[in-house]
């Protein structure tokens, strides 16, 4: 029987882990031998206790303990990193995403997807602002990209094995795992779900870390803000010697200047924000080039906790083995 892995990151959801580990032992046991994966991303809180007791109890649970936080992405790419299943199914620990839809993953992976991306159909608990931003986001990274990558899907999703292969051998430090898991190809397809309010504990992606994993995502995927820019300074060009041959016309043919500064603070003014704006945009193209450049490493881990094997299933699955 194919091995299932799963890989969930965890930071600071003590009052969760347990639940999350009892719902996902529910509804993949009957799938056949599987492993969890949990990833203590730098909590604060008593998670690592909670994990440890989850592990002591269950041997299909391994525990990785990174080093300090370095984020949701490098916590996955832990994970992934750590895997040893035929298919990886990610997912967050917060249980606003359904352990109950990872069999419907399975079986579409069984039809021979590669990637199974579970699309969010309804969000419950969440602003109308957030809902409004995400979808703008999506839409316009849809416009500004080559790669197709679909909305309102997260990272709850399947990768084959091949595909995990795949995303090992891409490096880079701003990671942006949706649209890395569109870029490698293969068969995809999506699932839809309803994603369920967060029942306890905070979120974790408040309005500064959504905007960070915005520019990541714009700039590892996408080179049209450069573009955008260099149009815009050809414009500027263009506006600049228009109003040149106005002012020299002006002086020289109609005599009819006024001194005044008003249109001097104008232009003035104008090209300052353009180009102010136009550094800006260059630079965070020029910050990912100095992370890459150092070569660190995505994460450090600081423990392992490793069961002594996959868990067995404890009924025959009916489901027929992948391809």
């Amino acid at each position: 029987m194919p091995l299932l892995s799963i890989v969930a990151p965890v930071h600071n959801e003590e009052a969760l882990v347990a639940a999350f580990c009892a719902r996902v032992r529910a509804a993949v046991e009957p799938l056949g031998p599987y492993e969890l994966v949990l990833v203590d991303d730098g909590s604060t809180d008593g998670s690592w206790q909670r994990m440890l007791e989850v592990a002591a109890a269950d041997p299909s649970v391994r525990l990785i303990r990174l080093s300090r936080n370095f984020g949701h992405q490098p916590a996955l790419t832990a994970g992934l990193d750590a895997t040893r299943g035929d298919a990886v199914v990610t997912i967050d620990s917060d249980l606003q995403d359904p352990p109950e839809l990872i069999p419907d993953l399975v079986r579409r992976w069984r039809e021979g997807y590669d990637v199974v991306y579970a699309v969010r159909a309804e969000r419950e608990g969440e602003s109308a602002v957030k809902l409004a931003t995400a979808t703008l986001f999506y839409r316009l990274l849809r416009r500004m990209t080559t790669t197709e990558i679909p909305a309102d899907a997260g990272d709850f999703r399947l990768l084959s094995r091949r595909v995990v292969d795949a995303l090992a051998r891409m490096p880079e430090r701003a990671r942006f795992l949706r649209g890395m898991t569109s870029w490698v190809g293969y068969r995809q397809t999506g699932v839809p779900y309803r994603r369920e309010a967060r029942t306890a504990g905070e979120t974790k992606f408040p309005m500064r870390k959504m905007v960070r994993f915005a520019l990541d995502a714009v700039t590892s995927f996408s080179t049209v803000p450069i573009r955008l820019v260099t149009g815009l300074g050809f414009l500027m060009v263009v506006f600049c010697i228009g109003y040149l041959a106005y002012t020299l016309y002006a002086k020289f043919a109609s005599h009819t200047t006024v001194p005044g500064w008003t249109s001097v603070i104008i232009v003035v003014l104008l090209l300052g924000g353009v180009q102010l704006l136009s550094l800006g945009i260059i630079g965070q193209y020029v910050a990912r080039i100095f992370d890459e450049a150092k070569q660190r490493p995505l994460y450090l881990v600081d423990e392992v906790v490793d069961g002594t094997a996959p868990r067995e299933p404890t009924q025959p699955p009916s489901a027929a083995p992948a391809p």
